[in-house]
């Protein structure tokens, strides 16, 4: 007796779908209301820029189904297999460019994270540095308005890694995700700290509400996350992921604490970064000495990725910074459209 059908339920939960940007997006958005397949012109996803606005959306609405989706959107979508189709074709894109731009990246875990070790002395460029010594409260909200995307679900995707591993690395990758969960405390899951921190910059803290403000920068850092957890064969570029922001998470956090207490943004907003600061010190050494480690004990054939894995995060995270530093020195919203001022 075959088994019965899936019931087409709607996420009730889920953020609104916002509008595309392009023909992709644009795609996606009416498949997605209309229940039907998306429909686009031959070529469209060898033409699309794989850094855009267009082609970026389109993944972060595709991805998104596989969260919390979206407010009458048939849950059953998730696994529709032209959206699949359509999700392989951009991502094969993305990782074309990803790959391109970094074919003289490090291939070793010693020399991909050999930089991000010691703190630099020229912090010219870091986005963290400008925000902790001239930053404006309205330049914050932007930040804490895009980073939302992420935060909003922090430690989410690199959950999918866990059971991809074994032994020592999962051991302790479980371990830190148990403290980015709150360590059994819902009121300590960080995802509830940074809904509290948006509420202290009079931001709305309703997942996925700032979807339709950020640009293509932001989607990628954010799609690269998705990307990486959703292919087991990416197994080893998602722990180079994590292993990245660890190692860099506490230097950044605690400059933006000060940030937040300079500006006046909050008891919540500080503590949110200050909490990062202790946490993902310890985090880093775990990460380096038994998520990786461990990984390649059982897996040395993944070291390469691993390294592909903290490259490409570099990479977008640069690509985004630079987006919001040239936005700002102009004067104007990083965003695609403008914050109400608090």
């Amino acid at each position: 007796m075959p088994p019965p059908a899936p019931s087409a339920t709607a996420t009730a939960a889920g953020p609104r779908l916002v509008e595309g940007r392009g023909e992709l997006s644009g795609s996606v958005t009416q498949a997605l209301r209309s229940g039907q397949a998306p429909v686009y012109a031959p070529g469209t996803v060898l033409k699309a820029d794989p850094w855009g606005e267009d082609l970026q959306l389109a993944l972060y609405l595709l991805y998104e189904l596989h969260y919390r989706g979206f407010d009458d959107v048939d849950d059953t979508r998730e696994w529709d297999p032209d959206l699949l189709r359509l999700r392989a074709a951009m991502e094969a894109r993305f990782l074309h460019a990803l790959r391109t731009e970094l074919s003289e990246a490090p291939r070793s875990v010693e020399e991909a994270f050999a930089p991000l070790l010691l703190e630099p002395v020229d912090l010219s460029d870091s986005l963290s540095h400008r925000l902790e010594t001239e930053g404006e409260l309205w330049q914050l909200r932007e930040y804490a308005a895009l980073r939302s995307l992420y935060h909003l679900k922090e430690a989410d995707p690199h959950v999918w890694v866990i059971p991809r591993l074994s032994g020592r690395a999962k051991a302790a990758m479980v371990a830190i995700e148990y403290d980015e969960f709150g360590a059994g405390r819902a009121d300590r899951i960080h995802a509830r700290l940074f809904a509290d921190l948006m509420r202290d910059l009079a931001l709305d803290p309703a997942y996925g509400h700032y979807l339709d403000h950020a640009p293509a920068p932001l989607l990628a850092t954010v799609n690269l996350m998705s990307l990486f957890g959703l292919h087991r064969a990416s197994r080893g570029a998602l722990v180079g992921h994590f292993a990245c922001v660890e190692v860099t998470s506490s230097p950044g956090s605690r400059r933006l604490a000060k940030a937040m207490r300079r500006c006046g943004a909050g008891p919540a907003a500080e503590h949110f970064y200050a909490e990062h600061v202790e946490a993902d010190a310890v985090h880093e050494q775990v990460v380096r000495r038994d998520v990786i480690g461990g990984l390649l004990a059982d897996e040395p054939d993944l070291e390469a990725d691993v390294a592909f894995g903290c490259a490409a995060t570099v990479l977008l995270e640069d690509r985004l910074a630079d987006h919001l530093r040239e936005a700002w020195d102009e004067g104007r919203s990083a965003l695609r459209a403008p914050l109400d001022r608090a």
